[in-house]
């Protein structure tokens, strides 16, 4: 049981990690990136032995940079925690080899496992509830500003695309929806109230 203890709760383990930043703007993420591993460094439960910082790079619209630490941490629970913690993209443990795990540091684990997840799935569906609020609202409102520009002259898909601000092939969605409840109609390129 000693061995087990040793092993678990109060090894010292070796660890490679990645922990990557992604946002806009670049300078924002190279600044991001390195208070984040300042922030670590504070943490008298592991030790950084080595970091290696990638070169920026844009992925879209906004800029990536990760870093690879090697790193010492004080036992299982703060290996589980750390990961829990900082959020890295990956973990090797390198030493020790072999874990063994009580029944209640497994349990412990597990336990908060499922208390993120079940944390993050709150999170999600109240995303997808206001995602979906906002949605439903946005489609009323250009629904209602295309038929009040279309109550004060005919104007074609183009024109309707600069008033409203929608780009013409988005906006072609809207118009045909409306088409087919037969709340406007189409005469040539114009489109006028039915």
């Amino acid at each position: 049981m000693a061995e087990a203890e040793k092993q678990g709760e109060h090894a010292h383990i070796r660890c490679r990690t990645i922990i990557e930043v992604l946002g806009k703007p670049k300078e924002h993420v190279e600044n991001a990136i390195k208070e984040y591993i300042e922030h670590i460094k504070e943490d008298s439960e592991l030790v950084i032995l080595n970091e290696d910082y990638s070169e920026i790079k844009e992925q879209g619209p906004l800029w990536s940079k990760f870093v690879e630490l090697e790193l010492v941490i004080k036992g299982t629970k703060k290996l589980i925690s750390f990961c829990f913690e900082y959020m890295p993209s990956s973990l090797e443990v390198v030493k020790p080899e072999h874990f063994i795990m009580t029944n209640p540091e497994l349990s412990n684990f597990l336990n908060d496992l499922q208390a993120r997840l079940h944390s993050v799935d709150m999170i999600v569906k109240q995303q997808k509830a206001e995602n979906d609020f906002l949605k439903y609202n946005m489609n009323a409102i250009l629904h209602n500003a295309i038929l009040i520009c279309l109550k004060v002259s005919k104007l074609n898909l183009g024109q309707l695309s600069q008033i409203t601000g929608v780009e013409k092939k988005e906006l072609e969605v809207f118009v045909e929806k409306l088409l087919k409840e037969n709340k406007i109609k189409k005469e040539d390129e114009l489109y006028t109230l039915a």
